[in-house]
This record gives C-alpha cells, structure tokens and sequence, in this order.
C-alpha cells in the first residue's frame, strides 16, 4: 500500500477530479499526479486562448486606425485643402504603426493561440489517462506515460508566455462558469 496517496495537497475546490473511484490502490498516487497536470493543462489552455483574444484586440485597436488615418492623410495631402491636419494624422498612423512594432501583438496573439491548443493536447492527453488507460496499465507503463506527461508540461511551460491578470481573470471566469465542460460528462 502507498500511504503517501492521503499527504498530497488537494486539487482546487473548483475542480472536479478525473481521477476513476475503482483505481487499484497502487495507482492512486501516478492517478493524482496525472490530474494535476490535467488541471494545469485547462487553466494553462484556457489562460493562453484569453491572451491570445487580448492581443487579437489589441492588433485591432492599433492596426484599423493606423491603416485609416494614413489613408485619410494621404489622400487630403494630395488634395491640399486640409493644411497641417494630414501630417498630423500622419504622425498618429505612424505614432499606431510604431506601438504596433513594439508591442508585436500579431505574433504574441499566433504564440498565445499555438500554447493554448499545445495545452489543449497535453489536457486531453491526460484525461484519456486517466480515464480510459491507467486502471489497466502495469504501474511501470503508467508511470512511464506520466512521466511523458510531465515531459509534454514541462516543454510546453518552457515555450509559453505567462499570461496577463485579464486573461486570467477572464479563464477563471470561462472555467468556474462551465465553459471547459462537456455535455458527455453531465450524462455520467
């Protein structure tokens, strides 16, 4: 028997565990690990998709307006009747062109996306784990398959950027109010 399944924290009120009741006693401890990462997994997806949205609005908010404003300056420069206002909307579409190339939001929204479907993979990875694979896996292939679970996390922490206190009050929301369940699950 392994004693250590009672000693190890417990998972966040708001999350239901995946972990199966009818588990053999010796897989408990690898089972507990792996919805862990299962947790950790959905908020790490759901924290990236809301990033990726905030930068997704922010490449809006900076690109629609510098690509308007130089189009409105050119054109009234060439016409001449607006005197100093097309430079001055000039140097605001080049004022929005310029935050637009420092803050890179088109990419950071592309790296935010790819982290939270990589997420995404690594969440569904562990719950067919847990759920389908591990009850009938020797506990040296389960703890081999956790260990790639940890692996896959480890990478994927690795590679992504955090995300911002929005895009995390934004998944908590998304979570804690169902958006990460499926309709499977109210059936059991």
């Amino acid at each position: 028997m392994i004693s250590t399944f009672c000693a190890l924290p417990p998972l966040s009120e708001d999350y239901l565990s995946l972990i199966p009741s009818d588990l053999p006693e010796s897989h408990r401890t690898i089972a507990a690990e792996a919805d862990r990462i299962h947790e950790s997994a959905l908020w790490s997806s759901q924290g990236q998709f809301e990033q990726a949205k905030f930068w997704r609005l922010v490449n809006l908010m900076f690109g629609v307006p510098a690509a308007v404003l130089a189009a409105i300056s050119g054109g009234t420069s060439l016409s001449g009747h607006l005197g100093p206002w097309a430079g001055i909307l000039a140097l605001i579409a080049a004022a929005c062109s310029a935050v637009m190339t420092t803050v890179n939001a088109a990419r950071r929204m592309t790296h935010s996306q790819a982290s939270a479907n990589a997420y995404l993979q690594l969440q569904t990875a562990a719950r067919q784990f847990l759920t389908i694979d591990l009850a009938i896996m020797s506990y040296e292939d389960a703890r081999d398959a956790l260990r790639n679970l940890t692996n896959t996390r480890d990478e994927l922490n690795k590679t992504a950027d955090a995300p911002g206190r929005l895009a995390y009050k934004r998944a908590t929301k998304n979570i804690t109010g169902g958006g990460q369940t499926y309709e499977a699950d109210g059936e059991q």
